[in-house]
């Protein structure tokens, strides 16, 4: 199992520690530069777009969907 998923698995934790790391720096710099504690226009109008949570979560799942998917097409 681990000669077909290693790489996968580590290009997947790469990304979400990308974007975890990219998150962080970003909700750093605007609780520095925010200095009125207003939440900004864009985070305001589309809250989901902007959450790094949201977008590991998505990216986990469809490296278990894919993962799941091929063992289920390879008893077929």
């Amino acid at each position: 199992m681990w000669d077909i998923w290693l790489w996968p698995m580590i290009i997947v934790t790469v990304v979400m520690l990308g974007i975890g790391i990219a998150g962080v720096r970003k909700t750093s710099r605007s609780f520095q530069l925010n200095e009125k504690n207003e939440i900004p226009d864009t985070a305001a109008e589309n809250p989901y777009a902007l959450n790094p949570l949201l977008w590991i979560i998505i990216i986990a799942s469809a490296f278990i969907f894919i993962i799941v998917f091929y063992y289920w097409a390879s008893f077929y």
